[in-house]
């Protein structure tokens, strides 16, 4: 194995493992921030070792074992007089003695813990933009560029809002658990948001060599069906479900054999999993029976449902869809949405139409770096047969791309509009 690969190693089951290990040692020390940072001392251990010893036959274990060194080892350090605090270095002694064997370290089921994870990151004392933020900084191991892009921000500005999140939730004791009641209430908008983000990690991801990250898609299904259960009167909570219901049913069709991105449009429907789509369906009109069909996670999965029920792509339709964006640009000011609006419109009434409404969202701060803006407005050019114009534009977006397969994909497009400008010269 060269450097490269081990390093590769490293980071692939780091993603996998950080949720784990930080709900593992949050429920032990009942401390997320410190849960947080002895995780990273784990990566950081794992870094050093791992390029000289060879990675482990087991590495996820590997982890937990020496993140749990590492509480045993700062509750010793800190030689905390509380009992509380006392009564559990003892039982991390203990567990750490009965450890011979790394599998025990995996045993821990994480289902309830990182819901509790993230409840207790998304607490009213943390702004709402601070919850998701060190939520899925925790959750979804995501760096603060990752996140920045995802929030469409400054990477220096979510970096202070990561680092005040964690001081707060330090300095005010607050408890790691699922709340009931009111404050349930209080935290669920932000959990909600928390879990959309993640399952959009998941459908694609920022960065990294593989456009998707199933397993961030699947966790997030389960605490939303989990989400549902315990708020079974708020809407939102299942059309939020139904939206990932539905995305979730295309996963298969998204990539090639090679994990190459499949655009929905050129998608094999035959792949898409009708058993989701059905459930889909199911959480959407218990939304719209509680009376949420105007929200904004019931608006997205009624988007969704228009994609669901066309047997063909030429079926869609895409004036609903154009008309649902609408409904969504009135409830939030988002120059996301409204870029999403223009794709609609522009299959329902022409790419003309549809660029005016791109051109016109090109000076938006906060679409600066925002790959898609370029790339469907390179679409839009194409369409229109504006190939050299379509070229620079989808090489615009290939630059900004932090996926690796979405940057290639991108600069296939480019190449392709290359192509088209020079036949049309020659001829």
């Amino acid at each position: 194995m060269t450097a490269a690969d081990i390093q590769a190693t490293i980071l692939a089951v780091w993603r996998i493992e950080q949720p784990r290990l930080i709900t593992s040692l949050s429920r032990m020390l009942r401390d997320v921030p410190l849960a947080e940072d002895l995780t990273q001392e784990a990566l950081v251990a794992a870094l050093e070792h791992w390029p000289a010893d060879g990675v482990p036959e087991k590495p996820g274990a590997w982890l937990m074992a020496v993140a749990k060194r590492r509480a045993l080892d700062h509750l010793r350090r800190a030689r905390m007089l509380v009992e509380r605090h006392g009564m559990l270095a003892h039982d991390l002694a203990r567990e750490q003695d009965a450890m011979p064997d790394l599998d025990s370290a995996l045993d821990d089921d994480i289902g309830d813990e990182l819901l509790r994870l993230i409840f207790t990151a998304c607490h009213p004392l943390l702004s709402r933009e601070a919850r998701a933020a060190l939520a899925l900084r925790m959750i979804c191991g995501l760096t603060t560029d990752e996140i920045a892009r995802a929030f469409l921000q400054a990477e220096a500005t979510i970096a202070q809002r990561i680092v005040r999140a964690k001081r707060t939730l330090s300095e005010s004791g607050l408890v790691y658990e699922t709340p009931r009641g009111e404050e349930l209430s209080e935290r669920l908008a932000s959990v909600l948001e928390v879990v959309y983000l993640i399952f959009n990690e998941g459908y694609t991801a920022a960065r990294g060599d593989e456009w998707l990250r199933p397993q961030l898609c699947n966790e997030a299904l389960r605490i939303g069906r989990v989400l549902t259960s315990i708020a079974p009167s708020e809407p939102e909570a299942h059309g939020l479900l139904a939206l990932m219901e539905f995305n979730a049913s295309r996963l298969a069709a998204r990539t090639d054999a090679a994990g190459e991105p499949i655009l929905l449009l050129d998608q094999n429907r035959a792949q898409w999993d009708h058993l989701q789509i059905r459930r889909g369906r199911l959480a959407l009109a218990r939304a719209r029976e509680l009376g949420g069909a105007g929200g904004f996670y019931v608006l997205q999965a009624a988007i969704a449902a228009c994609h669901a029920e066309a047997d063909t792509s030429d079926a869609t339709d895409w004036s609903r869809i154009a008309a649902f964006y609408g409904d969504l640009a009135a409830l939030l000011d988002s120059p996301v949405i409204e870029l999403n609006r223009a794709v609609a419109i522009g299959m329902a009434e022409g790419p003309q139409a549809a660029l005016a409404i791109v051109d016109g969202l090109a000076d938006e701060p906060a679409l600066k770096s925002y790959h898609l803006l370029p790339s469907v407005r390179g679409d839009l050019l194409h369409k229109l047969s504006r190939f050299a114009e379509a070229h620079a534009a989808f090489e615009a977006a290939a630059a900004l791309a932090g996926n690796v397969r979405e940057r290639e994909f991108l600069k296939r497009r480019a190449a392709a509009a290359a192509r088209a400008a020079q036949d049309r010269g020659g001829r």
